[in-house]
């Protein structure tokens, strides 16, 4: 390879000039892309992949475990994390070929997909190219804004509950009783109050003024999942007596959610890019996701082995209510709420560019900011029209993340190394990866909406009956 510039951003397609790209099976060490001399170490990019990986999704999946059972819902997280990390993989070996054969020194996922179309065998996709790249970043969209959706749904949910027990909140975090709830209001209507400070919050455009806030976000969070860990493990009643397979019915709604937790794909081509080493990058990416599956897996099974059929749609509406542990829901929420930032920057990225170019430079302020805060409002009354985070969860992960995560991948793979001769056996494993993906996609989908159209109903008819009721 060519000793060329630095490369300065992750979307910059200046000229790379390789000897060569490398092939289906060549070994990473065999092709060092480009990297950034001042970019991410090994642990920087590790923390990088695990914060990527791990949010609002992780506290759902005890739910997931019990809509799978206490035996299929482990083996079939440790299955759906293998599956995605070897996406992931395939991802990244794409973007090397095609990065190289292109000689650009960077590929988002769009990109690829565009490219992987264009040296694909079907004339009609070379000719309709550009729409891969189109599809692929309208996924990614619908996947952030989906995420922005869960966070308000489980900051209302949260903080409604800790202010609810607050009259019967003790210090006292063994006894565990049950507390009078004291009624105030919808969880609805606490999403309206979060709505302007998020807002205010997205109004600030450049991430690098939210890095301390990020940072005590990232300290809180884990300190929280801490906490949760310890009480989950010396609370888990004996003997136990749960379903080891969970209904049939209920599965899909399983694949939402642990999809939902595993898509993290959309962070690993950027945080390649910036490695200092990106040949040492494959490394970084099993490590994080063994790290993740098994923090996945534990949490999942632990939890609902805590709290069994009363699991709630997050872990943390279980826990008791004494001071400590409403702290925790307070700054797991603070984390959420300064996460919601960042996952709106890609969005925000891909759409407010394209609004600003339309008009002249005078109004150019204005419009980014209007923007925002259309978009965030957007989220919000999407959130309020479905305020059932199981179900958010399971849809976003049904409906984006399982195209993103394992439809696309192996596809793109067949496309990217068509001429290479794949084996056969590679091909067949690829389109049987993507039909798992298509199956959960549709199957996901429908049981969501079903139950999403179920329980509104359920909740309109209670509000009739009982109009005093919130």
């Amino acid at each position: 390879m060519s000793n060329s510039s630095r490369v300065n951003s992750p979307t910059e397609e200046t000229s790379l000039t390789p000897d060569r790209s490398p092939g289906p099976e060549e070994p990473q060490d065999e092709y060092t892309r480009l990297g950034e001399k001042t970019g991410t170490t090994f642990i920087q990019t590790l923390i990088h992949l695990l914060k990527g990986n791990i949010g609002t999704g992780l506290l759902g999946l005890p739910l997931a475990v019990k809509n799978a059972g206490l035996v299929l819902g482990p083996i079939s997280l440790l299955l759906m994390g293998g599956i995605a990390v070897h996406c992931m993989d395939i991802l990244v070996k794409c973007s090397h070929y095609l990065s190289g054969r292109m000689r650009k020194p960077f590929l988002d996922y769009g990109n690829c997909m565009q490219y992987g179309l264009e040296v694909g065998p079907v004339p009609w996709l070379q000719r309709h190219a550009i729409w891969g790249r189109r599809v692929v970043n309208a996924f990614l969209m619908v996947t952030q804004l989906g995420f922005c959706c869960v966070y308000f749904v489980f900051l209302s949910d949260n903080i409604k509950q800790v202010i609810e027990s607050a009259n019967g909140t003790t210090a006292d975090c063994h006894l565990n009783q049950t507390v009078v709830m004291t009624s105030t209001f919808d969880s609805r209507l606490y999403m309206l109050c979060f709505l302007p400070f998020i807002i205010l919050l997205v109004f600030i455009r450049n991430l690098k003024y939210l890095a301390p806030f990020s940072m005590l976000a990232n300290l809180a969070m884990i300190i929280s999942l801490g906490m949760i860990y310890n009480y989950i493990v010396w609370n888990i009643p004996f003997p136990v007596a749960l379903p080891l397979l969970g209904e049939l019915k209920n599965y899909p709604l399983f694949f939402g959610t642990a999809i939902f937790a595993f898509e993290g794909i959309g962070v690993v081509l950027p945080l390649e890019n910036k490695m200092k080493t990106p040949r040492s990058f494959h490394k970084v990416l099993y490590l994080g996701m063994a790290i993740v599956t098994c923090l996945y897996i534990s949490l999942g099974t632990l939890g609902y082995l805590c709290f069994g059929d009363g699991i709630g749609a997050s872990i943390t509406l279980n826990l008791p209510n004494c001071w400590l542990y409403q702290a925790v829901k307070i700054l797991y929420s603070f984390g959420i709420f300064i996460t919601y930032a960042l996952q709106f920057y890609v969005p925000a990225e891909i759409l407010i560019p394209r609004v600003v170019a339309r008009l002249e430079e005078r109004w150019a302020w204005a419009a980014d900011l209007a923007v925002r805060a259309a978009l965030v409002t957007l989220t919000c009354v999407l959130a309020i029209l479905v305020p059932e985070l199981d179900l958010v969860i399971s849809l976003v992960g049904s409906v984006s993340s399982s195209a993103l995560a394992l439809i696309f991948p192996p596809l793109l793979e067949i496309l990217t190394f068509h001429s290479e001769g794949l084996p056969w056996g590679v091909i067949c494993k690829n389109f049987l990866i993507s039909i798992i993906g298509l199956v959960g996609f549709v199957a996901g989908t429908y049981v969501s909406i079903e139950q999403i159209v179920l329980r509104n109903s359920a909740r309109d008819a209670l509000n009739g009956t009982q109009p005093g009721v919130h």
